[in-house]
């Protein structure tokens, strides 16, 4: 019987790949047979990555997804030259202004925030679509998080990027689906990642008060929820997001 969560040939890139989850994620695809190409803005962090799982040059790929020209010419770059791309994760994203009121969030930072967690998202699918329509098969797996379903109060351009991504998902899933193309999203609450080290103490207690299980995620348990959805086992769903919350998924 086929193992269809082994992604043996298949071309997987990870965007975020530089830490947390994104790492937690090409790690384990890799173990299952992925060819990972790692793309993230922290050159160095990525280079770590690089060495921790043998990756060749031509699979790490300095990458602002804020930045709507490189992402064309990155996925382009990548197709060039390996002439399939099977699955897009895209876990990429900052947690911007926490514990501030929404009327003292500077617009600056308010589109910053937007900026990479949606429209890099838009951007990176937009890109892969074409290409996964061609091979008449694809994956997209977005992270976006709890805080897109229930809001967290002082973290209004989070919120607001993470709630976009739900519905841009749910609406591309359905668009794609007679393309032999899924597209997902994962709801994580907190994880422990660096991303979080920027979070206000006020916000974590918050929303670590709301997690029944008491304790906060790990990179690894997120992993391997993507590495399912991500694979040819994740067959008659999307347009879906999954919660990886502990308990506190309300809907």
């Amino acid at each position: 019987m086929e193992n269809k969560t082994n992604f043996n040939g298949e071309v997987v890139l990870v965007v975020g790949a530089a830490s947390g989850i994104g790492t937690a994620t090409a790690a384990l695809l890799k173990s299952r047979g992925a060819r990972i190409i790692a793309l993230d803005f922290n050159l160095q962090a990525l280079r770590k990555v690089q060495a921790d799982l043998t990756l060749g040059e031509d699979q790490i790929f300095e990458l602002d997804i804020s930045n709507h020209d490189k992402v064309k010419e990155v996925v382009a770059a990548i197709y060039a030259s390996e002439k399939r791309i099977d699955a897009l994760i895209n876990s990429a994203g900052m947690t911007g202004p926490t514990n501030v009121k929404v009327e003292d969030i500077s617009w600056q930072e308010y589109e910053r925030t937007i900026k990479v967690n949606l429209f890099g998202a838009i951007w990176l699918t937009q890109q892969v679509i074409p290409i996964m329509k061609a091979q008449k098969y694809g994956r997209i797996v977005h992270v976006t998080s709890i805080a897109g379903k229930e809001g967290n109060p002082g973290m209004a351009p989070y919120n607001t990027s993470k709630a976009g991504m739900i519905g841009f998902v749910k609406g591309v899933g359905k668009e794609v689906a007679p393309d032999g193309i899924t597209v997902n999203a994962i709801a994580p609450a907190v994880i422990r990642t660096p991303m979080n080290a920027a979070t206000s103490e006020e916000t974590l207690k918050y929303m670590l008060a709301r997690i029944p299980m008491g304790r906060v995620g790990e990179a690894e348990e997120v992993a391997e929820m993507i590495g399912f959805i991500a694979s040819k086992a994740c067959s008659f769903t999307t347009g879906f997001i999954f919660d990886a919350s502990g308990g506190r998924a309300t809907y």
